[in-house]
């Protein structure tokens, strides 16, 4: 007798005032509450407005289920259609059987929606889920383990799971014979345990490497999803329940090989830094004080102060944001590096020869670039400005230094 052995529930169901609570459903929704205020607090993070991610949650959580449940019914067909089959328990899925992939592929189809409504980039969300849809998925778990499925192998180790034989009769509680509840002869691999600690440690893996190397267009998504892989590779080979094979394998684990490696490609061809958004109409310069007010209206010590959310957002660098969270005020965006200014083509006119401007002189003609006579020059004096004598040739004459007319000055001229 295993006295380490871990014990499992012999109730999944109760009933409270006639309606039937379960285990699993609580399991699903708390799972779904932690990983929406995760989300929620990373997402304030990168800018995007408060409770966004319920308006995502509204979006991916119905869509995420539905996917699961298809994946499920596909992968294990056996147990709705063909002799012994009954189609009706698709839709009974408090029952359990809820498929992780086709939870994020439909998750991730009501997340697109969500995300063209609010006006913000898919990859932002998928970054900020990245740490917590472990963690919802580890929370889940415990919800098989209520319903007495999804064990492991035969074990002979200290923490071996016993397994009750549930009354298919009484769905929700273990068969019982002679008052005690009936369990199945020997210890299991729990493989809920298992898949639930790793979940966690996933989790805590893709917020310490995001934290230190801030990703950005899903790229921490996609350390989760090869994290979560590399996982699921070996605690489905643990697993006895039944499955469809591929080549003797089961599919579940050609699965995790498959998304593993189109994960890993996506991480190593995709590049960029986190992601940080702004409203779309965020203010690029202080507001000017109306007329009748000569005080700024600005509060340039502290967030924007408008409370409702934008329409849309704008993608910007972390430096910019920082400087939009302290001021309200979104600064230019700095050029590339690569970027030079454009060059000024400048045409130097040629100077004109000693022939032309004697030639010029002699004319009267105004030479290109130079002053134009003054007024004095034409025999009209500005008051209060200095008079240069004009001589008989039509030259001017350089006025004196104090300022008085030039004895050569013309006798018409007084």
């Amino acid at each position: 007798m295993n006295l380490a052995a871990i014990p499992s529930p012999t109730t999944s169901v109760w009933h409270v005032l006639g309606l039937p609570i379960r285990a699993y459903a609580l399991c699903i929704v708390a799972g779904i509450v932690v990983a929406v205020l995760v989300m929620e607090w990373r997402l304030r993070r990168r800018g995007v407005a408060p409770w966004a991610s319920l308006d995502m949650a509204v979006w991916a959580v119905p869509f995420g289920i539905v996917g699961a449940r298809i994946y499920h019914v596909i992968t294990s067909p056996g147990d709705y259609f063909g002799a012994g089959g009954d189609p009706i328990r698709i839709f009974q899925i408090w029952e359990g059987g809820l498929g992780i992939w086709g939870a994020v592929a439909g998750g991730a189809l009501g997340a697109w929606f969500a995300a063209r409504q609010l006006g913000l980039p898919l990859t932002v969300f998928a970054d900020a889920l990245a740490p917590a849809l472990p963690l919802a998925q580890g929370i889940g778990r415990l919800g098989n383990w209520f319903n007495n499925e999804l064990y492991g192998s035969v074990t002979t180790l200290p923490w071996g799971l016993r397994v009750h034989d549930m009354d298919r009769a009484n769905p929700g509680h273990a068969t019982v014979i002679d008052g005690k509840a009936v369990t199945l002869p020997d210890l299991y691999h729990p493989t809920f345990l298992y898949e639930l600690l790793w979940n966690f440690g996933v989790a805590g893996l893709v917020f310490w490497l995001d934290r230190k190397f801030k990703f950005g267009r899903g790229r921490a998504f996609a350390i989760y999803v090869m994290a979560y892989c590399a996982g699921r590779f070996w605690i489905e080979m643990l697993r006895v329940d039944e499955a469809n094979r591929i080549f003797g394998i089961r599919l579940n684990v050609v699965t995790s090989v498959v998304v593993f490696l189109g994960a890993l490609i996506y991480f190593l061809m995709v590049k960029g830094p986190r992601e940080y958004v702004v409203p779309i109409d965020a203010p690029d310069s202080a507001p000017q004080p109306g007329a009748e007010s000569d005080i700024s209206q600005v509060d340039v010590g502290g967030a924007p102060a408008s409370t409702k959310p934008p329409t849309a957002y704008q993608v910007v660098s972390e430096e910019r944001f920082l400087a939009y969270e302290r001021t309200g005020i979104l600064p230019p965006a700095e050029p590339a590096a690569d970027e030079t200014p454009a060059a000024v083509s400048v045409t130097a006119e040629p100077a004109p020869s000693a022939a032309a401007q004697a030639g010029a002189t002699q004319s009267g003609a105004a030479q290109p670039g130079a002053a134009q006579p003054s007024a004095a020059s034409s025999g009209s004096a500005q008051p209060g400005a200095p008079q240069s004598g004009v001589s008989q040739s039509g030259t001017t004459e350089p006025a004196e230094p104090d300022g008085k007319s030039s004895t050569s000055a013309s006798s018409d001229e007084h």
